[in-house]
Formats: structure tokens, C-alpha cells, sequence
């Protein structure tokens, strides 16, 4: 890798618990000058604009996310198992990025105006309903779970527990919330097992 690409890449990682914390309102270029140690000139040398050093640190914090929640889970025992896993994996993993999780932070923080950073929001939301409902799909196709099972609905229910409870817990300090997703969420997923 080129010093160029290593510096974009140092500015990305530095920038990204910002982005994180704040969002995008709330950092500011002057906030990532800090950060980083680098002038403004430095900055737009490698990034057209803050909306673009803002989608870029939203991706980097997103993939730190997926691979510390779904990297490395137990995948040998089945589609219900490999569900509670990534359960228990997201309740008990803490943050890749300083801030919580980076997909409902920019999702909030997008959902007033921010077209790009919506659009990457919805799409990180899109991928891992993807995932979890591909899961589904192979546990019915397998025979390990029940036919009926709507992957859709299973994928939407472990995203607005998890996400909601994160959201919560953080609000309260406590992860009271977390414990009660991950507890209703195993019940729900071990209901729908054959």
C-alpha cells in the first residue's frame, strides 16, 4: 500500500469513533484535524468533502461491526444454533467503534437529510436482513426449521430487538434491555426449530 493509501486509511480510522459519537452534524473537519494531526489541506487531499470522509468512516465502522458480531460464529450446528450465536454474539460483543453501533447511529443521525449516508444506513440494514434471513432460508431448505418460518419477519424481529435494546441499554446505562432481547430472542428461535 501506497503512503497516500495509508494515510486515507489512518484519517478513515481516526475519523470514524468521531463520526460515530457526534454524527455528522456534530463533527466537524476541525474535530478530525485534531484527531488526526493533519490541516484542512491535508484532509481534502484525500477526501472531496466531509459528506465523503463521513460515507467512508460509516463503512469502516460498519465492517468492524460485522466482523466482531458475525465473524467466527459457530456455523457447524445448524441454522438455529448459528441464529442464537449471532444473538448472543451481538449482546455480548461490545462496540467495534467507540459510540455503539454504527448502523443505527447513522440511520438516526441520516434519517434528516443526509441522502448518502442514508442510502449506505439502509443498505447496511438491507445486507444484514440478508444474512440472517439466508439463514433462515437454509435452516427451512435443511429441514431444521419449520416450514412456515417467514425469514423476512425472523430477520426484522432480531434487528428491531437487538438494535432497540442497544438503544435503550445505552439510554439506561444498564444492559437490562440486552439481556431481555437476547432471552426473548432465544425463545422466539428456538420456536420456530422442527
Amino acid at each position: 500500500m501506497r503512503k497516500g493509501e495509508l494515510t486515507r486509511e489512518r484519517i478513515i480510522a481516526q475519523a470514524a469513533p468521531i463520526f460515530n459519537t457526534r454524527g455528522f452534524a456534530g463533527c466537524s473537519m476541525q474535530d478530525v484535524m485534531e484527531a488526526t494531526g493533519l490541516e484542512k489541506g491535508g484532509l481534502y487531499r484525500h477526501f472531496g468533502s466531509k459528506e465523503e470522509l463521513a460515507a467512508e468512516a460509516f463503512k469502516y465502522a460498519l465492517a468492524g461491526s460485522k466482523r466482531l458480531r458475525t465473524d467466527k460464529v459457530d456455523r457447524t450446528h445448524g441454522a438455529v444454533d448459528e441464529l442464537l450465536a449471532v444473538v448472543r454474539r451481538w449482546v455480548e460483543a461490545p462496540a467495534a467503534v467507540a459510540g455503539g453501533c454504527p448502523l443505527m447511529n447513522t440511520a438516526v443521525d441520516a434519517d434528516d437529510g443526509n441522502v448518502l449516508l442514508r442510502k449506505l444506513a439502509r443498505k447496511g440494514f438491507a445486507d444484514w436482513r440478508e444474512r440472517l434471513c439466508e439463514i433462515v432460508r437454509a435452516g427451512v431448505e435443511r429441514g431444521e426449521i419449520r416450514k412456515k418460518t417467514d425469514p423476512r419477519r425472523i430477520a426484522n424481529t432480531v434487528i428491531a430487538m437487538l438494535e432497540g435494546a442497544l438503544m435503550m441499554s445505552r439510554l439506561e446505562k444498564s444492559s437490562m434491555a440486552m439481556e431481555d432481547a437476547r432471552a426473548s430472542l432465544e425463545e422466539l428461535i428456538e420456536r420456530i426449530r422442527t
